[in-house]
Order: C-alpha cells, then structure tokens, then sequence
C-alpha cells in the first residue's frame, strides 16, 4: 500500500526582529500520485489523488461523470496486476460493456495507456511539453514573506463571499501584475495563465506566482508551462509538486504566512539578506 505521508527535506525560514533564521529541515508531506482508471481495458482518466480508499475513488469518478448511473453497473473494480503500477492503476469491469460512452465526460482529463504509471512518469510526460526553468530572478525574502497580505487586500470576491481561491502574478519589483479568483483553485490560476497568453506576456520567465491554497503537482505543472520560476503558497505543497519543482528548476516554497515560509525547492532564488 502506498504512503499518505512522506518525510522530505526543506529549509525552515523564520523572521526574528531584524534578522533570518534558517535551518534545515525535515517535514512529512501529503503524498500524491496519479491514478489510471481503466474501463473494459480502455484508459479512461488519470486523476491525482492521495493513494487510499481508490476503490470509492473511482467509483465516485465513474458516477459523478456520468459513465455509471448506480452500483448496479459495475461488476468489479480491481488494481492492476502488474508490479511497476505500485497500486497507480485500476481496472474496472462493467456488467454491460457496451454501455461504456466515452463522451459522457464532463471534463477533460489525461488519457493513460500503459502500466506502470507513477509519479515519475507524470513528471516526465510534463518535460515532452515544457523544458524546465532555466535562471530566473532571486528575490527577496522579506518580499515573499509580504506577499499574503497583499493578495489578501486584493482579493474583493473572497471578501464578499468567503468561498474563493485566488492565484496571483507578481513582478521581481513587487507589482501586483494580475489576481484572479474562482471557486476552483486550477480555474484561478488558468485564468491569470490565460490574460497573459492573451496579451503576448508569455512566458513568465520575471514573475512570482503565489496562490491562496494547497500546492498541487497541476498547479506547479500549470506554472511551468508558463515559464513561471516561483511559485508560493499560503498552506502546503504535495509530494508530487515538490518532486516536480526540484526537477523543473523551479522555486517552490509553502506555508508562506506572518513569520516565516518552508523552502522545498529552489532555495537559490530566495535572498535572506
């Protein structure tokens, strides 16, 4: 069975009157791999999940897209049998296959062919894509460690409501370049990814993107593709987003909030000067 935890090294950085305190570090980290579900032999979806309780996983995939309309039918779910999946894969077996339409989808998702699919493979697959980052800004820590409040004050939908996440750009020079918000967290930052492709500012090769929630291997995946070095978040990264960050090159640091950050990737773009 796979871990829901893993230990990894980061660099603890803490403000303390006028000076940093740096230390390394270890810490656990939610783990997170993707999961192939595969419907009559057919890959169908490849979701990022926590491993655990895949069996319910997948079921509620099946329903809530529309490829199964009641238990009645399935007629099992079953992982993978071969070795090298480690648990990423599972087979579902309907009691009528030729009910199986695909285009009952609701949303995208990846499209899985193989066993053996893990969280390096995921990885790579990103690099057939994007290259990683390459140089990028070094900033200050000071200015990372400010940058919550600002989101904050920026963020009119959260305030009204209460129920938005928020994905921000921000310059080396501490501009306020663009904020979006939505109800999902990927939506938000698609959105900021989006006005910048539209208006010819891709890459973001001298921006700081920092986002309201949890880090996750799509967001740091969304970032790269658009060439961005640096990437905080106000709560935690995955175990997947930080392997992700330490082969891109990118900057990855979590918990950024009154008093310090975690530095888990990229500790050489971060100032504490």
């Amino acid at each position: 069975m796979n871990p829901v935890a893993r230990e990894v090294e980061l660099l603890r950085c803490r403000r303390a009157d006028a000076a940093w305190n740096t230390e390394a570090q270890g810490d656990f980290v939610a783990v997170e791999e993707p999961l192939e579900i595969r419907v009559e032999g057919r890959g169908l979806a490849v979701v990022m999940r926590t491993p655990g309780h895949d069996r319910e996983l997948t079921a509620g995939f099946l329903r809530t897209e529309g490829i199964i309309r009641s238990v009645d039918d399935l007629f099992d779910i079953t992982p993978c049998g071969a070795e090298e999946s480690r648990g990423n894969v599972v087979e579902v077996f309907l009691r009528d296959p030729d009910s199986l339409q695909l285009e009952r989808l609701t949303r995208h998702v990846f499209s899985g062919s193989s066993c053996g699919i893990c969280g390096k493979a995921t990885i790579d697959s990103v690099f057939l894509a994007c290259p990683p980052v390459v140089g990028g800004p070094v900033i200050a820590a000071d200015f990372l460690l400010g940058l919550p409040r600002r989101l904050r004050e920026a963020q009119i939908g959260f305030e009204r409501t209460g129920g938005l996440h928020a994905s921000a750009i921000f310059s080396v020079d501490g501009q306020l370049q663009c904020l979006r918000e939505d109800a999902g967290r990927h939506n938000a930052l698609d959105k900021v990814i989006g006005r910048a492709l539209l208006e010819g500012g891709l890459p973001l090769a001298n921006s700081v993107l920092l986002v309201s929630g949890r880090i996750s291997f799509e967001l740091m995946q969304k970032a790269l593709v658009a060439g961005i070095p640096v990437v905080a978040g106000i709560s935690a990264p995955s175990s997947l987003a930080i392997d992700l960050a330490r082969e891109s090159g990118q900057t990855l640091a979590g918990f950024v909030r009154e008093g310090g950050f975690n530095l888990y990737a990229g500790a050489e773009r971060v100032s504490f000067d």
